[in-house]
């Protein structure tokens, strides 16, 4: 069994991934609820479904100064979980896990969604 999360926040990649395999909608069989940036939609270039939240992080300089080590999508995604309480990450991309890693933040990937 997984663990409940308040917010589960997935970045540009899994959207990508599931969107190319038409399961886009596992997302929500697994999670419930899905939360993503503005910055991600726009990086993703497609509809995403209505139940998907998108929320911009409140403090956009802290986006600012993660872009130094990730991209924009993945550095608004981790300034969205710093201000989120029990939060599941959606990351593919290395750097960006490793520095969520370093932050304590709960990550996983596309794939561990799929297992």
């Amino acid at each position: 069994m997984h663990k409940e999360y308040n917010v589960v926040i997935a970045d540009t990649s899994c959207f990508i991934l599931l969107d190319k395999i038409d399961q886009l909608d596992l997302l929500r069989r697994v999670f419930k609820t899905i939360s993503t940036t503005p910055k991600i939609v726009e990086e993703f270039n497609k509809v995403l479904p209505e139940w998907i939240k998108v929320q911009a992080p409140s403090n956009q300089n802290y986006s600012k100064l993660l872009e130094m080590e990730v991209d924009a999508g993945e550095a608004s995604a981790i300034s969205l979980a710093l201000e989120s309480e029990n939060c599941l990450l959606i990351l593919d991309d290395g750097k960006a896990r490793k520095l969520a890693s370093r932050l304590d933040l709960n990550y996983t990937g596309t794939l561990g969604v799929l297992l």
